[in-house]
């Protein structure tokens, strides 16, 4: 398989410097074909703004949706920006590889997300009308690829049990999976996470990295969560709240996952009136990600784990 490992932490000696080699080398080992971003090698420019526009008309307002889109139509994007949608193109398997910083990924990786997920690549695809959102939330450009994330951080694992004081991390890291890697298509796969980071002498590392393989030889196979498919009849359009016969009583990040006894018997009468189409049309649907601008800085206080 293609794999693209993109990485995000500014120290190689690091654990998260340790583990990218590991993948990198065991992955290539296994016959994959891997490309690695490393973000801070890169020195990856973080912030959205008019500087990644040059074709922009001067003296206008910057817009980032709209400059967005002319560019990327156009084929007058920044050249880092393009380069990265075309590993995004050839790759099978995504791998976002950062410490967890203040409850989220560092804002280089932000950066990455906010500028390589361009209007017209990653959102703003397909047809947007009464009967279909545009193609997001399983479906759209990644559609058919899988993504996996690998979060380091110094809690424990009981500090982000349901009860835990952190809160549950597959809650934390929901506007990531679901957010960020559901919505242009991909199917995410459980998340690979590592506590107590700061506490890791080479036994535990010899463990961590034979559990991490693991995860890496099953990337084909793994289930994948079981996200909602937006467009696939489970929630009310243009409303986009889920079906009222669906998880009822609930509400909340966890009614976006099927459960497994869901009764799916049920027919969605818009399939039965051929609403449900794959006709495609430009959509206006804004971008998702805000601004990076506030992770800039929460980055710069202090770290969340030493990572």
């Amino acid at each position: 398989m293609n794999i693209l490992l993109v990485h995000a932490h500014p120290e190689e000696r690091s654990l998260n410097g340790t583990l990218a080699r590991f993948m990198r080398e065991h992955l290539e080992a296994a016959g994959h074909t891997v490309q690695v971003s490393d973000l801070h090698a890169m020195r990856w420019k973080a912030s959205l703004d008019a500087e990644d526009f040059p074709a922009r008309e001067a003296g206008t307002p910057f817009h980032p949706m709209h400059d967005s889109q002319r560019a990327f139509a156009s084929g007058r994007q920044s050249p880092d920006v393009a380069a990265e949608q075309d590993k995004l193109r050839w790759a099978d398997v995504l791998i976002l590889q950062f410490p967890m910083w203040w409850f989220s990924m560092p804002a280089r990786l932000k950066g990455w997300v906010d500028r390589v997920y361009a209007h017209g690549f990653a959102y703003g695809v397909g047809e947007h009308s009464e009967q279909r959102w545009g193609e997001r939330y399983g479906e759209g450009v990644m559609a058919g690829k899988r993504a996996m994330l690998v979060v380091t951080t110094g809690g424990w694992a009981s500090h982000y049990d349901p009860r835990g004081i952190n809160g549950p991390m597959d809650e934390l890291l929901f506007p990531i999976q679901h957010g960020i890697l559901h919505y242009p298509g991909f199917d995410v796969l459980p998340p690979f996470v590592v506590y107590q980071s700061s506490r890791m002498d080479a036994e535990r590392l010899q463990r961590t990295q034979a559990e991490l393989a693991q995860r890496l030889d099953t990337l084909a196979t793994t289930a994948p969560l079981p996200f909602r498919a937006q467009n696939g009849g489970d929630y009310d359009i243009p409303a986009l709240t889920l079906r009222a016969d669906l998880a009822p009583g609930q509400e909340g990040m966890r009614v976006h996952l099927r459960s497994p006894n869901e009764d799916r018997s049920a027919a969605d009468p818009r399939k039965e009136h051929g609403a449900l189409s794959n006709d495609s049309a430009p959509c206006r649907v804004g971008a998702r990600c805000g601004p990076v601008s506030l992770r800039l800085w929460l980055s710069a206080l202090a770290p969340g784990s030493p990572g």
